[in-house]
């Protein structure tokens, strides 16, 4: 495993619509170990292969220990509940802002996992809620796109006077 560098806010890699995985071989285990740990340390609770520069969809996402670690290849949203709820988002990729996006509080996904085998599932409040924002990264959708216009200006201006 490795630590790999993660795209600081606003590299256009961040802006990338990532492919399909087709090989799922050593490489890609090698790619989910990576994205484990470069989540870890960064630290967050969700990363993708996009955050590092690699343009594939896969998702690492870990909310809690006990939870443990889930990988998520070529995850798609098959729907979302009328309920919405609020949540304070952030990115590996803009470490320290954070701000409060609305989103479905429950969604319907497909995914396959590290072996190529096909999955749906159900997830409901803070994992719905990084699937989303996980699946908004892969879509070249930086979470900064939820916000609204003014509140996305002020973050923006708040992480461009930090990173002087």
């Amino acid at each position: 495993m490795a630590i790999r560098p993660i795209l600081r806010y606003p590299h256009s890699g961040l802006n990338t619509l990532c492919e399909q995985v087709t090989v799922f071989d050593s490489r890609l285990r090698q790619l989910a170990d990576d994205l484990l740990e470069t989540m870890r340390a960064a630290p967050g609770v969700g990363i993708t292969a996009a955050h590092v520069g690699v343009f594939l969809r896969v998702v690492v996402i870990e909310l809690n220990k006990a939870d443990g670690v889930r990988i998520f290849i070529n995850p798609d949203i098959i729907s979302v509940s009328n309920e919405l709820m609020r949540q304070t988002e952030g990115s590996v990729s803009m470490p320290g802002m954070t701000d409060e996006v609305t989103r479905p509080r429950q969604v319907h996904f497909r995914y396959q996992d590290i072996n190529g085998v096909q999955h749906e599932e159900h997830a409901d409040g803070l994992l719905a809620i990084c699937i989303q924002h996980e699946i908004d990264q892969l879509d070249g959708i930086f979470w900064l796109q939820r916000l609204s216009k003014l509140k996305r200006d002020r973050l923006i201006r708040k992480w461009v006077k930090a990173t002087r």
